[in-house]
């Protein structure tokens, strides 16, 4: 049974940091792409950073992030571990909310899924 399975989270002052860590598991023959959503209370699930795989095997991955992250927030991948991390830096209290692992991964059966994690929550506050 394929799974992302998020780790890391907590509560942080602001300024602070935090890590989090993603682990696809199960029968997984390529990842296309991951990345971190978050769900603040009573908004939208939006798009934090996403990583995207180039596609051929010397094609470097693409990354993207959402403007009220840049230059805070990193995302990384380890294709030989099928980990993803997001590392936040300069946390904020508007960063707060749940923050999801998400992944568009072909599984064993040769076919592609999105996949998402449980959620874990940061909560920026001091």
């Amino acid at each position: 049974q394929v799974q992302l399975v998020e780790s890391g989270g907590g509560l942080v002052q602001p300024g602070g940091s935090l890590r989090l860590s993603c682990a696809a598991t199960g029968s997984i023959l390529r990842i296309h792409s991951m990345g971190w959503y978050r769900q603040a209370p009573g908004k939208e699930r939006e798009l934090v950073a996403g990583i995207a795989s180039g596609g051929f095997p010397n094609y470097a991955d693409s990354v993207s992030y959402a403007d009220s992250v840049k230059g805070r927030f990193t995302i990384s991948r380890d294709n030989a571990k099928n980990t993803m991390t997001l590392q936040m830096n300069s946390l904020k209290p508007e960063d707060t909310a749940v923050y999801y692992c998400n992944g568009e991964l072909r599984v064993g059966s040769g076919r592609t899924y999105v996949y998402w994690g449980q959620g874990t929550q940061v909560t920026v506050s001091s």
